[in-house]
């Protein structure tokens, strides 16, 4: 068997000199290889910045040899976007995300040429799947690096807002395995100019005027052909009796849509506060020089169109539509954000909390779950808000004890709550009206 040493690629690498890549790359020689392969902004941010603690472990874990995070930003046009045809928005959608992908791969690429590892997780799509719903199924979270990249701050619609093209952009990052001589560092004001547009444009009221956001609201319509929108479909498929039984639950629109986002990419079903955001320099200049004539051609547009509004029922999401949209049609779906273990379950009440079903409840829960997931916890809902702690804090107004499998079949609609008491599976203690106000407070 001949020898390592004697192939000949080992030869050839032998008798190179072993040029090392450079510990530090320069900024500017990086930001002009980023530009020049297409990328319309970018910032950089070392793996050590505060503003990663909340996803360094998750990112080190994967990627351990990463020193520097390059947030590049790949800039939309801004009328298909705003057009209240959702094949032309969707289409600069999926176009623009390709584009962005396509830009970060060839950075990479030419740093790899040059001897320096890196990697660019997806823009959006494809995630791991396998985390959902666990754990958030995206690699990297784009919009906090960008942001500590100096690219934008985040608008009260939760989008980025980069000070020159607005929201009208998407996002990528890529790990390096290098530091870079100089850092990005956040702008110093926010671009967002709290005009609450995206506010009154959202179909399904997921953006309050104060500041809190509706997770699933926009969630469950806005992403109806993603992740949880297309369970609900399959199981809807799975529970129909016949064709005309799935032609009820299902209309024809609906099944070619869902064909459509299959074959040619997830369609969107809003983004209408992306489309009616005026924030940014290069797209501020007609909300300034007609704001009534803005209102008449982006936002009325929008506003006005006849479109099915996807909304668990009970939800906050299904009084706002009725409400302020009574001309587009209501559809009762289920959110798809079913919990598969206990910390699924107490992770999401955050997300999955509704403000409005909370109206005049306060009141103390300790949870304690036993089995193969063992937790604690305390959840306390008062004034309408939520906050979810380890342990068992201050004196609680209703005791839950569960069986932890057992507690998440009730919630999946799988295990009967009545079976479960009777079979001391689940024990309450405390005011027994708890448990369904509780309950009222996350429709799925």
């Amino acid at each position: 068997m001949a020898r390592l040493e004697d192939h000949p690629t080992v030869i050839r690498r032998r008798s190179l000199a072993a040029a090392e890549p450079p510990a530090v790359l320069d900024a500017d020689r990086l930001r002009r290889l980023c530009l020049e392969a297409g990328g319309d902004d970018l910032g950089f941010v070392a793996i050590d910045r505060p503003e990663l603690d909340d996803q360094r472990e998750e990112i080190l874990g994967l990627y351990p040899w990463t020193k520097t995070l390059i947030s590049l930003v790949c800039r939309m046009n801004r009328e298909p976007v705003r057009s209240p045809a959702r094949s032309v928005a969707n289409l600069e959608f999926h176009h623009v995300g390709d584009h962005t992908n396509e830009v970060a791969h060839a950075i990479v690429q030419a740093l790899e040429g040059q001897g320096v590892r890196a990697v660019n997780p997806a823009m959006g799509f494809p995630m791991e799947a396998d985390r959902f719903p666990s754990k958030r199924p995206w690699v990297i979270s784009h919009k906090p690096v960008a942001v500590a990249a100096g690219l934008g701050r985040m608008g009260i619609h939760r989008n980025v807002i980069h000070p020159r093209f607005g929201n009208f952009i998407l996002l990528s990052t890529i790990l390096l395995d290098a530091e870079v001589s100089e850092q990005s560092h956040p702008i110093d004001y926010n671009p967002c100019l709290e005009c609450k547009l995206c506010v009154a444009a959202c179909p399904v009221g997921a953006i309050a005027p104060v500041g809190h956001f509706d997770f699933t609201a926009c969630y469950t319509h806005n992403y109806r052909e993603f992740l949880g929108g297309f369970t609900d479909w399959v199981e809807n498929v799975v529970e129909s009796r016949s064709a005309i039984d799935y032609r009820r639950r299902v209309s024809d629109s609906e099944s070619a849509s869902m064909w459509q986002s299959l074959g040619f990419g997830p369609n969107y079903k809003a983004a209408y506060c992306m489309a009616v955001c005026p924030a940014g320099d290069d797209v501020i200049g007609p909300f300034l020089d007609d704001r009534r004539g803005f209102l008449e051609s982006v936002v009325d547009p929008l506003e006005q169109k006849a479109e099915p509004l996807y909304v668990v029922p009970g939800s906050d999401a299904e009084a706002h539509a009725a409400k302020r949209f009574p001309h587009k049609r209501i559809r009762h779906v289920r959110s798809g954000m079913r919990p598969d273990s206990i910390e699924s379950f107490l992770t999401t009440l955050p997300h999955a909390f509704q403000r409005g079903r909370s109206s005049g409840l306060s009141a103390t829960y300790h949870f304690t779950f036993t089995g193969k997931e063992p937790r604690d916890a305390t959840v306390i809902i008062r004034d309408q808000t939520i906050r979810v702690a380890p342990g068992h804090e201050g004196t609680p107004d209703l005791r839950v004890q569960a069986d932890g499998e057992t507690w998440i079949g009730f919630l999946r609609r799988e295990r009967s709550l009545v079976w479960a008491l009777l079979r001391g599976k689940i024990r309450l203690r405390g005011s027994l009206r708890l448990l369904p106000a509780f309950g009222r407070c996350f429709p799925s």
